[in-house]
């Protein structure tokens, strides 16, 4: 179904300025805007794909990833189709690119109500909004966060760090974790491999980061695109201004999507970029998409106790051995909502 947008203007030439991404499309009667997702009509933008869930599933937080909001709990994990950036390597393309490459839209009609109580009914103790890109569907993922939070579930956002000002705005309140993906520290890579721009994914971490939202930043490595020494440094030392208690997702790229001819991440490429991360002074660093408990546990930044064990994404395999949050070693508080 659709439902009008919340967010957009309109211009002296009669067509509309959506205001729900950094994209900031100017679309036309009967025109779509670069997700695929927000359309005019009868002078009005909406959203075609509200309450049209493509993908719904359980999971561990931790495969969000978010690390540092209760760990060991599971999360309702909802995404619609379509996406703003159009990333080579999307492991997700099915449903980011459907309606670029198919034409269409498709999903399950799923009302916000019942997908809030189906996360009670799971035991789930938050929403992630994933998959996609979630600010494309702001108006339903608002909907549904709203409810949620009276409901006292956490919201998460797993998103590209797209969101217009506007947008964190209208949803921040209702976010309790993003997990947002810095896919470089290049300008040009962002513009040819991601057909979007580098500098409205560092403003939304800044903001979302003076909201007091958990903030979690994700990086894809891909070697020989994104692993350099230098930009390696730029990522760690810009995360770092911001926080060094900010977790970085240093995680592991597969052949996938537009990008088959580029190897798996090497385990000396991802552990380059984490001694980096370490030497620079950030506090939580993992690696990601490679099993190795000992780069996706959490260390005590004051004594490098183990404080939170991870072997895999179940919650048997996760054992928090922090005490009211603290270092059960040195009594150091831990970065962990």
């Amino acid at each position: 179904m659709s439902k009008e947008a919340t967010l957009y203007k309109r211009l002296k030439n009669n067509k509309l300025l959506c205001q729900a991404c950094a994209h900031y499309c100017i679309i036309g009667e009967n025109e779509t805007g670069i997700c695929g997702v927000r359309s005019v009509k009868d002078s009005k933008l909406w959203l075609d794909v509200y309450s049209k869930v493509a993908a719904i599933n359980i999971d561990p937080i931790e495969k969000k990833p978010i690390y540092h909001l209760l760990p060991g709990s599971k999360s309702l994990s909802i995404g619609t189709v379509g996406c703003n950036f159009g990333c080579l390597f999307c492991q997700n393309s099915s449903i980011s690119q459907y309606p670029k490459e198919k034409g269409g839209l498709r999903g399950d009609n799923i009302t916000p109500e019942q997908i809030v109580m189906s996360a009670i009914h799971y035991k789930c103790e938050s929403i992630s909004y994933t998959y996609n890109e979630p600010t494309i569907f702001l108006e339903f993922a608002y909907d549904v966060a709203k409810l949620a939070k009276e409901r006292g579930l956490k919201n998460i956002f797993v998103t590209s760090g797209y969101e217009s000002k506007e947008a964190l705005e209208m949803i921040g309140p209702y976010l309790d974790a993003m997990n947002i993906d810095l896919k470089s520290f290049s300008k040009d890579f962002y513009k040819n491999i991601c057909k979007a721009k580098l500098n409205p994914v560092l403003e939304t971490i800044k903001r979302a980061y003076e909201k007091g939202i958990v903030v979690e930043i994700t990086t894809l490595l891909i070697e020989g695109l994104n692993d350099s020494e230098k930009e390696l440094r730029e990522i760690a030392e810009f995360i770092k201004s911001i926080s060094p208690n900010i977790p970085w997702h240093i995680s592991a790229f597969h052949p996938t999507y537009k990008m088959l001819e580029y190897p798996v991440t090497s385990f000396e490429a991802l552990k380059k970029a984490y001694d980096i991360a370490k030497e620079i002074g950030l506090n939580y660093v993992y690696i990601g998409n490679y099993n190795n408990p000992k780069y996706s546990s959490t260390y005590c930044p004051n004594c490098n106790e183990v404080v939170i064990k991870r072997d895999g994404y179940l919650g048997d395999k996760i054992v928090n051995l922090l005490v009211d949050k603290k270092c059960p070693k040195c009594g150091f508080e831990i970065e962990i909502a």
